[in-house]
């Protein structure tokens, strides 16, 4: 199969994909499978893939040449420094190495060379054992993971009939949907969902269900 140079590569498109169709691919890692999101033919290549580690298998070392960012989606996702169940955020910044592995499988959703300059802090939060705090509208909280210059980085958490009022993300938005349904004018994304609005997109989000959602918001224009 010949490499995928570019997919999504234009961030001033929106871009949807339902990952829960997409197939999984083989990568040069024996029992790593991948299905890609995003990938931009540039150096260090930008690329969003969701990664499911079967059981038993291991990635080769490698170094993070401009940061990996990594939300386990199930199962056990391990290294050389330690093991993060489901739930897992984890920020590794450029200069960073590791040796990544599963031994019973896990899946988990990856953003490679996509910090932003001088974004330096390393971090593990397991969601799991941190608050929820109230959100912008009644319906809506919130768990802040990273801040730094025009990116923030959270869990969003809907109750079902939720309706949020029409706002422009100036930075862009990016989504992955964790449980239940996020929807806006434009269509319904359920579980497993990957959207990203651009910089200066301008939507209505609601719910019909309760949601959770890991949302990027303010990167995309500096990419």
């Amino acid at each position: 199969m010949q490499p995928i140079r570019e997919l999504n590569a234009d961030t001033s498109l929106r871009a949807v994909a339902e990952t829960t169709n997409i197939k999984w691919e083989t990568s040069e890692a024996g029992g790593v499978l991948r299905k890609r999101l995003e990938r931009i033919d540039q150096k260090p290549e930008p690329v969003t893939t969701i990664v499911r580690y079967q059981a038993n298998s291991a990635f080769p070392a490698h170094q993070h040449i401009n940061g990996e960012e990594i939300f386990v989606l199930e199962g056990t996702f391990s290294d050389n420094h330690g093991n993060y169940q489901t739930g897992s955020y984890l920020r590794n910044p450029a200069g960073t190495s590791h040796l990544p592995f599963s031994k019973d499988g896990c899946t988990i959703f990856v953003k490679l060379q996509q910090f932003q300059l001088n974004d330096s802090k390393q971090c593990h939060i397991q969601t799991k054992q941190q608050q929820w705090l109230p959100g912008p509208v009644p319906g809506v909280s919130v768990m802040p993971l990273h801040e730094f210059g025009t990116e923030q980085v959270a869990l969003v958490k809907w109750e079902a009939n939720t309706i949020f009022q029409t706002h422009q993300h100036l930075g862009g938005e990016e989504i992955f949907v964790l449980e239940g349904a996020f929807e806006d004018e434009l269509g319904s994304y359920p579980k497993g969902t990957w959207l990203r609005n651009p910089p200066n997109s301008i939507h209505t989000p609601f719910t019909r269900q309760e949601c959770i959602m890991f949302v990027k918001t303010g990167h995309l224009s500096s990419l």
